[in-house]
């Protein structure tokens, strides 16, 4: 199938508004309009954006609930009192779990932590983990992360056996929440404190920062060091990088400073995972968190247990390590074998069955699918075909799936329209899960395909591409490389900036890799050259010697300490 083509649309920031940033700044047009882009339209703001610093971060103590819970966690430190963390089994709830942990460690805490098992546990707290983890380790105060904001069975009997329950979580709360001493998530519909933005490690960062204020103003640490919170910024990036939520405002910062620290002095953990992924440590930036760091610490919960993961940011042993490294690395090769082998199972399929394929949307169900891998295997699937994609895996007559939507259309709210044919399900507007009885899935294809129908027009699924600039390739300049280096991180809410040029020359064109191509190119009316690369181009890339238009990225390229301006080709015509 023929890659689906976008629609190009460009940005038109308003050229007054440009024009006061460039003067400003006294930075590059181009740089001026990527800020007013991004909504970014007063130089103290720009300043804060470009320079992001500590010192910017806003105090979190008005976010619902804050106070009471770092109150009590306090008490129970002082106390002696048993404390439990229990987190989530992805790559925020791993790094929010650890990250708390080791704070509290640090304050003389009672604390231990439990991680549940994704396929033999599921997601979040349950009452089954009351009454088999929780009263059997006679537990006093039990801390979410990243979860628990729909456990209202669990926080219930918690409540009946004498233990506090404080919830730190970012998901969509329901509209009634459960019983719990307090419910920290920004994402309240009483909390107004605009901190929803977060994920679950930065919300577990507020919780620290609220028990240290605590502390200091008790005078606990009167004869002694307060807890420096920089060193935490390792996991929150990590976390929140990995989570996907917007990389603006407190985000931003955390992750800078986070990626500051994994660049000169990580945890020995995440360094050896950096050598396993060919990480070079000194250029590192959130792509290799996303790309390279992330899928390995969530290939643990994925195809074994998520604990391994935990143990790989927790050890301070040389050789643990780089063993518990080297078995992530081992972990995630059989995932992407698995995932490979389902992706290859759908297309063939599709490819049999046009009518399944012209469908609105898309339900497909097999048997022998790995359950850790279905929600990788539904975003490639809505990727490559451009509409909503529901993936099952059949286990005798009970199928357990997930779905990946596209921009525009409310998967949740679609399968909200369905829950009669659902045994369970949950998620949001651009991600669900759901189980549902084998019977049931012919019924639940049809009645979803009618809803998105129903609920979108013919052209509502046709994806776009948002182009930054106009930029002509003889007007490329190194320091405007450095200036749009200093937008990193990239990352959701503030993409990688996307250029447009016309009338392009192919002076040059190689494979690299087979599926590769790098090509040297020229202004049709110019002396400019410059180096660029198109990944997974395709057979027929080679015979091009010219492009009408040509999107791409503008990049230092760097390599054993030396570095070259060099283009990344995102689309031609």
């Amino acid at each position: 199938m023929a890659a689906i083509k976008k629609i190009k649309r460009l940005s038109t920031p308003d050229p007054k508004r440009v024009d006061a940033l460039k003067a400003a700044l006294d930075c590059h047009p181009v740089t001026a309009s990527l800020l007013a882009g991004r909504g970014i339209l007063c130089p103290e703001d720009a300043e804060r954006f470009l320079r992001p610093s500590l010192s910017h971060l806003r105090p979190p103590f008005a976010i619902r609930d804050l106070k009471r819970a770092a109150d009590r966690i306090c008490r129970a430190v002082i106390n002696r009192e048993n404390l439990l963390i229990f987190g989530d089994y992805d790559v925020d709830g791993v790094t929010a779990t650890t990250l708390l942990l080791e704070f509290l460690k640090r304050l003389g805490a009672v604390v231990s932590y439990y991680i549940p098992h994704r396929l033999t546990d599921g997601y979040g707290l349950k009452p089954e983990h009351i009454q088999e983890i929780a009263i059997p380790k006679h537990i006093n105060v039990l801390v979410t992360v990243d979860c628990g904001s729909s456990s209202h069975e669990a926080v219930a009997t918690a409540q009946a056996a004498g233990i506090d329950v404080i919830i730190t979580d970012h998901h969509e709360p329901p509209a009634k929440l459960p019983p719990a001493l307090a419910v920290v998530n920004p994402k309240r519909a009483d909390c107004t404190a605009g901190f929803q933005d977060l994920a679950g490690v930065g919300v577990a960062f507020c919780l620290m920062i609220a028990i240290r204020k605590h502390f200091r103003q008790s005078g606990r640490w009167r004869h002694h060091e307060v807890p420096n919170l920089k060193r935490s910024c390792d996991l929150i990036a990590l976390g929140t990088v990995a989570d996907m939520v917007p990389l603006t405002r407190d985000n931003r910062i955390l992750t800078k400073t986070g990626l500051q620290i994994l660049q000169s002095t990580p945890r020995c953990g995440l360094e050896a995972l950096m050598k396993c992924a060919g990480i070079q440590k000194k250029i590192l930036d959130s792509e290799d968190l996303a790309f390279r760091l992330a899928p390995r610490l969530n290939a643990a919960g994925r195809i074994q247990h998520a604990k391994i993961a935990a143990r790989l940011l927790m050890t301070t042993d040389a050789e643990e390590a780089k063993k518990t490294a080297e078995r992530l690395n081992e972990l995630n090769a059989l995932r992407q074998r698995e995932e490979k082998r389902v992706f290859d199972d759908i297309v063939n399929f599709l490819n049999k069955n046009q009518n399944v394929m012209e469908s609105k949307c898309l339900v497909l169900a097999g048997t022998g699918w790995h359950e850790g891998i279905l929600g990788i295997v539904a975003s490639r699937i809505t990727q490559r075909y451009g509409k909503p994609a529901v993936v099952i895996a059949l286990d005798n007559e009970i199928g357990k799936g997930s779905g990946r939507s596209v921009s525009g259309f409310n998967l949740f709210e679609a399968i909200s329209a369905c829950a009669d044919l659902v045994l369970q399900f949950g998620g949001h507007a651009m991600a669900a899960g759901l189980q549902i009885e084998k019977a049931n899935i012919e019924l639940f294809r049809k009645r979803l395909v009618k809803v998105c129908i129903d609920r979108t027009g013919p052209d509502d699924f046709t994806p776009e591409m948002h182009i930054d600039y106009e930029l002509d390739l003889d007007v490329v300049t190194p320091g405007l490389a450095d200036e749009i280096e200093q937008f990193k991180p990239f990352g959701t809410r503030n993409p990688e900036p996307l250029f447009l040029a016309r009338n392009v020359r192919v002076l040059s064109s190689s494979s690299v890799g087979g599926f590769h191509r790098r090509m040297m190119l020229a202004p049709a009316q110019g002396n400019a050259r410059l180096p660029a690369i198109q990944f997974n181009a395709g057979p027929s890339a080679a015979e091009r010697t010219f492009f009408s238009q040509l999107v791409y990225k503008l990049q230092w390229n760097r390599w054993n300490g030396n570095k070259k301006l060099q283009l990344i080709v995102e689309d031609i015509d």
